[in-house]
């Protein structure tokens, strides 16, 4: 059947963000749907932020598309325009390689639920706020290439 049952699909607050920049993101809860659902060509999740947890760091993709579509509670779209509030149903998009670092912050009191869609695979990602710096094969880097 097409339809996913959530409650079947595990929750994780899993990082691979090096420890100095993980806080963040320690509440933010997510399911991945594209494995349990057998789809192969793009990734989904189901993300969860509790009051004050980011949805990541401050990032662009230089070969993934992404979008979300906001289900309950309101979030904070930081990029480089500004900040703009994101209510049930809106939607945002992010094109691969536009070099728009973007996050989204739950500044309120509830939790804010969404569905964030993009590419699965190996992609250079820039974090333009800190010293951080996504390589393909090789993980998390500084700006100067070091390792952490």
């Amino acid at each position: 059947m097409p339809k996913l049952d959530l409650d079947t699909i595990p929750q994780t607050n899993a990082t691979s963000y090096p420890p100095q920049y993980a806080g963040e993101v320690q509440g933010r809860w997510y399911r991945r749907l594209a494995p349990a659902s057998g789809i192969t060509d793009f990734g989904f999740s189901h993300v969860t932020l509790n009051p004050g947890a980011w949805s990541s760091q401050r990032h662009w993709h230089e070969g993934e598309d992404e979008f979300v579509v906001m289900l309950a509670g309101e979030a904070v779209l930081v990029d480089d325009s500004g900040e703009t509030v994101m209510r049930v149903g809106d939607v945002a998009a992010f094109p691969k390689n536009d070099g728009n670092g973007h996050v989204l912050q739950n500044r309120g009191d509830a939790d804010c639920v969404y569905v964030a869609v993009g590419r699965m695979a190996d992609t250079a990602c820039y974090y333009p706020d800190i010293d951080m710096h996504l390589v393909p094969g090789t993980g998390f880097r500084r700006k100067d290439g070091t390792e952490f």
